[in-house]
């Protein structure tokens, strides 16, 4: 009975605190299903502390979220959760909100400057590393490889890429004959790797710095009638995780971007509330799901 109290009391207590509160909810796109899971996860966690959420999408434009913050900075939000189009770009919207006393919470991706309270994403050059890392397992250390990279200028395509040239660069007997941006999509992958796949009639294996790209890669590959091409990618979307199951992608670095989201909201609620944040840096885990864990992980993943 008594711990039934305590309970009551404490969300009697959140309630009090989060009475009122409205926070400014930037995403870079919603056209990609781990940043829909990533909102999803941010509303879930909203609701439970009883914050207003503005979402807003910026269409992966700078100037748009540029904007966006300007407009929650305009309309005195309690905080601002910022998942950046670009590293450099979003540097001023940082520096405004700072000047206008909002604290800033920093997902998924870093910006470059700026006062942040807390940024939360998975280490993106161990992300790359481990994609690098099944690519020269699965060929055995030998082999002609396809690097499909994400957004130029944002941190996550910097630290990914950073992270599998760190591992490739290691075996001279693997080989890569191409080095693209698909932005982070599935359509613009597609009509990367058909490219590709016309100039190079050679491809042991594509390393996609996410699932969107790695499906893009997937459905040239099938439409060419190529087989044996290995397809790695990462974040961990059910569409990827569906592929792993199916055979078609052999591993995917799953993220968990719903609960970093709700995290982010929680960092949100602490920093207004004037509780320290600690670490600033919160690193969030990586699990390579492969054919042999695609179930286990399913089982385990369902909110």
């Amino acid at each position: 009975m008594k711990s039934l109290i305590l309970v009551a009391t404490m969300l009697a207590g959140i309630a009090v605190l989060s009475m009122a509160l409205t926070f400014g909810f930037c995403v870079s796109t919603l056209n990609n299903p781990y940043f829909v899971a990533f909102t999803n996860g941010a509303k879930a966690e909203a609701k439970l502390l009883g914050i207003n959420l503005i979402v807003m999408n910026a269409n992966n434009s700078n100037n748009t979220q540029l904007n966006q913050v300007e407009d929650l900075i305009q309309r005195k939000v309690d905080a601002i959760i910022l998942n950046p189009t670009d590293s450099d770009a979003l540097v001023p919207a940082v520096v405004a909100a700072n000047k206008a006393g909002i604290p800033v919470i920093t997902l998924d991706r870093s910006v470059n400057g700026g006062k942040v309270r807390m940024f939360i994403a998975s280490d993106n050059v161990v992300y790359g590393k481990l994609e690098a890392q099944y690519a020269v397992k699965l060929l055995n250390g030998k082999g002609n490889v396809v690097l499909l990279t994400g957004i130029p200028g944002v941190s996550a395509t910097r630290d990914r890429s950073k992270g599998i040239m760190e591992v490739l660069s290691k075996y001279p007997n693997i080989k890569i004959v191409a080095n693209q941006s698909a932005n982070f999509d599935m359509a613009k992958a597609m009509s990367v790797m058909e490219s590709i796949l016309v100039a190079h009639p050679n491809i042991n294996a594509v390393i996609a710095e996410n699932d969107s790209m790695a499906l893009g890669a997937i459905q040239a590959i099938k439409s060419s009638g190529r087989k044996g091409i290995i397809v790695i990618g990462g974040d961990g979307i059910a569409q990827g995780i569906q592929a792993v199951k199916k055979g078609t992608e052999a591993v995917d670095i799953a993220q968990q971007p719903y609960k970093m989201a709700a995290l982010g909201v929680s960092a949100a609620f602490f920093a207004v509330n004037n509780i320290k944040l600690m670490p600033s840096h919160l690193a969030m885990p990586l699990f390579p799901v492969t054919k042999k864990t695609v179930d286990q992980w399913i089982a385990e993943s369902k909110h």
